[in-house]
């Protein structure tokens, strides 16, 4: 066969080749029909897909009351009052029992019960600080009813244009719900399987042999009242007797900003208006903790002492105050015994 015959041969096998492979695969460059390419690497490096935006039906509402990390109160245009769970997630119970089995992963033990309330009052808390006193988009789901069961609203909360919902899952703040059909089932699941494998949030303190609170919460936005403070821990119960233990007795706080923080001057109190001051010079550097102990020691590596002589946190709730140095109160964070 001479050169010429030789590369049509090529050419039309290439061109059988190419129609017996058929067209290229969609769900392999876009498998959650987003208009964006997914990374083809493992979930552990796979990059999230891109959050929902708003949609064209949304109306605003002001969040008047955060109940949980996925429910919220607010007032609605007209000047009614309702309640909007959050479509597509669920953060763990803070009022009720936690069933470990919801989170893959997560032991069924006291242990693995432990951390998910823990990271429930932690998305609680998230949820206060980003959406609290907040006007946000609330958007309803073609597959699904514009209220749920209990008669609440089911919507997407999007606060200056991000998708608060799908936070919570990309921050380990949430799974899936999965007795839904929501139009963003895939999407979600996809974040949620790619948190799981990187260990974010609740999947790297909850869903392991031994499970623990101590992972970092993630970074969120700073909250209107201008501090990255947040409240990391809430020790009120310290071991065996309070009264005589009172340095186990201690709030932990985390530098969620990417600045320093300078604290000199600022007040810690609880509901019967004890008061600490941290001193002049006290800072927190950026994901840094400083624990403050009720009782007495030397100010060091990240440990506070109050000085107290009685316990100060009641063992069966309270609520952690921190106010700036001119009077500002930047977190108001309760707690449940």
């Amino acid at each position: 066969m001479d050169r010429h015959l030789r590369a049509v041969a090529v050419c039309l096998l290439l061109v059988f080749a190419g129609c017996a492979a058929g067209p290229a695969a969609t769900d392999g460059g876009d498998p959650l029909g987003t208009g964006t390419a997914a990374s083809t690497d493992t979930a552990g490096t796979a990059e999230f897909p891109p959050a929902e935006p708003p949609k064209e039906n949304a109306i605003e509402a002001e969040v008047t009351r955060v109940v949980d990390g996925d429910t919220v109160d607010v007032r609605l245009p007209n000047g009614t009052e309702d309640t909007v769970r959050l479509l597509g997630v669920d953060t763990p119970e803070v009022y009720t029992q936690n069933d470990p089995a919801e989170f893959p992963g997560v032991p069924e033990t006291d242990a693995g019960r432990s951390c998910l309330r823990e990271w429930g009052e932690r998305a609680s808390q998230h949820a206060k600080d980003e959406l609290a006193g907040r006007t946000v988009t609330l958007s309803f789901d073609a597959n699904e009813p514009r209220r749920g069961y209990y008669g609440r609203l089911l919507a997407y909360v999007h606060v200056d244009g991000e998708s608060f919902n799908y936070g919570l899952i990309t921050n380990g703040l949430a799974r899936r719900y999965d007795d839904s059909g929501f139009e963003y089932r895939d999407r979600y699941g996809r974040a949620e399987e790619i948190a799981r494998a990187n260990g974010i949030g609740l999947w790297g303190a909850c869903a392991t042999d031994d499970p623990s609170t101590a992972t970092a919460t993630p970074t969120p936005a700073v909250a209107d009242g201008g501090s990255a403070l947040r409240v990391a821990r809430i020790h009120a119960d310290a071991d065996g007797d309070d009264r005589e233990n009172l340095n186990d007795e201690y709030v932990t706080f985390r530098n969620a900003g990417n600045e320093t923080l300078d604290l000199s001057g600022w007040t810690v109190r609880d509901e019967a208006d004890h008061v600490y001051t941290f001193p002049e010079g006290t800072t927190v550097e950026p994901d840094g903790t400083l624990t403050l102990h009720t009782g007495s020691g030397d100010d060091a590596g990240g440990d506070y002492y109050w000085g107290q002589g009685s316990p100060v946190w009641n063992n069966g709730g309270d609520t952690v105050i921190v106010r700036n140095a001119s009077g500002g109160t930047v977190i108001e964070r309760p707690y449940d015994g």
